[in-house]
């Protein structure tokens, strides 16, 4: 087996339960992964909506992560900086932390969970955008995976 990402929350290219979403608690789900690559010293983690009418929307960008974590539990604080260590970065409703699907009206949105494992960890700041992240990881990531789910209203 490879690197995976999962959850208990929702099957893959399934619903995401409303408790999850805009419309309920706007509480993250919980994420598992396993499969680690060797020399991974720290994971990234960043859900967005490649369905947003303007555009890919970025729901949560997380960096960090410490190596030795199996994933993520339900409901994470949307606090700069976790216990763990872990910085979560600005997202595109111009908060820190996880913000649940909200789509308008209308058609499937799908929520892709992307996770990468990092070859170091980064001497930053917490409150990056996705954008700033991505550039940090340039030549870093060495492995990815993914997980998605939808939903609509």
């Amino acid at each position: 087996m490879s690197f995976y990402l999962r959850s208990p929350a929702f099957a893959e290219k399934g619903r995401i339960p409303v408790q999850f979403t805009g419309q309920g608690s706007d509480i993250s789900p919980e994420l598992i992964w396993g499969d680690i690559p060797s020399g991974t010293r720290s994971f990234a983690l960043i859900c967005e909506d490649p369905d947003a009418p303007m555009g890919t929307w970025i729901h949560w960008v997380l960096y960090n992560i410490p190596a030795s974590a199996k994933g993520l539990k339900q409901d994470i604080p949307q606090s700069p900086k976790l216990s763990d260590g872990t910085l979560q970065g600005r997202n595109d409703f111009r908060r820190i932390g996880y913000g649940g699907p909200a789509p308008p009206p209308g058609s499937i949105h799908r929520y892709f969970f992307r996770l990468y494992a990092l070859d170091t960890l980064f001497d930053t700041h917490e409150g990056l955008t996705k954008s700033a992240l991505l550039t940090l990881m340039k030549g870093h990531v060495i492995e990815k995976t993914e997980y998605y789910g939808t939903f609509s209203r």
